[in-house]
């Protein structure tokens, strides 16, 4: 096959590229620091909140982790503006395509998260509340400067697992026409006629990142056993 590669077309598109990636590091940071704060609070409520807290809690993260993230976009994107022109009678009334990918990978990425850090609550010896309480620290600051500290060590690798799996299901948001990575490069190979070289830049970039985070969990992974 007989095939002229045009990498001039990296240069050309590259303003609107490099948009693209700041929409795509935008969707992470936010989903990522929302999603895990949010997580805290399920697992603290699965854990240590009232029976009926703890079933709300656990209704909410297998609910978000049965549905298809792709379906939970479209929900905010066509079905809270419906909701919302009822509600309040504003025609008008809409949730932008980036307020609802937003909402929608913080809901549903909480849920993930949840469940990572109820993992790495559980992984703290049970003791270690104990002597802290014993200590005359009530059960939320030995939650705060006993347990938790030392379950963010031991599930830092996990989060940044997951966090590697936002970072891909970001890519998702093409459905609502959102500006992302790869929707910035998918538009500059449909202006420019360059498909494949914008795919395998895509393709490399996603490598790159991925294998950066598989390798930063690797190294956690290793301190923690050496420790």
């Amino acid at each position: 096959m007989d095939y002229s590669f045009d990498w001039g077309t990296l240069v050309r598109g590259w303003p609107f590229i490099l948009d693209g990636m700041a929409t795509t590091a935008l969707l992470v940071s936010v989903g990522m620091t929302l999603g895990i704060a949010l997580g805290v609070v399920l697992a603290l409520a699965r854990l240590f909140g009232p029976r009926w807290v703890s079933l709300a809690a656990a209704f909410y993260v297998n609910l978000f982790r049965a549905i298809p993230l792709i379906l939970t976009i479209f929900w905010f994107f066509f079905l809270v503006p419906f909701v919302l022109r009822a509600v309040t009678g504003n025609p008008y009334a809409g949730v932008g395509p980036i307020y609802a990918a937003l909402s929608a990978f913080v809901l549903a990425e909480a849920a993930y998260y949840c469940e990572i850090v109820r993992a790495g609550i559980n992984s703290v010896r049970k003791g270690q509340m104990q002597a802290a309480i014993a200590l005359g620290l009530t059960r939320w600051q030995a939650l705060r400067h006993v347990v938790l500290p030392q379950a963010f060590h031991n599930m830092t690798p996990s989060l940044i697992n997951q966090t590697i799996a936002l970072l891909k299901d970001t890519s998702l948001v093409y459905v609502i026409s959102l500006n992302d990575f790869l929707g910035a490069a998918t538009k500059v190979a449909h202006r420019d006629g360059t498909l494949v070289e914008m795919y395998l830049f895509v393709a490399v970039t996603y490598l790159a990142l991925c294998s950066f985070g598989v390798w930063l969990v690797n190294i956690l992974k290793k301190k923690q056993v050496a420790s």
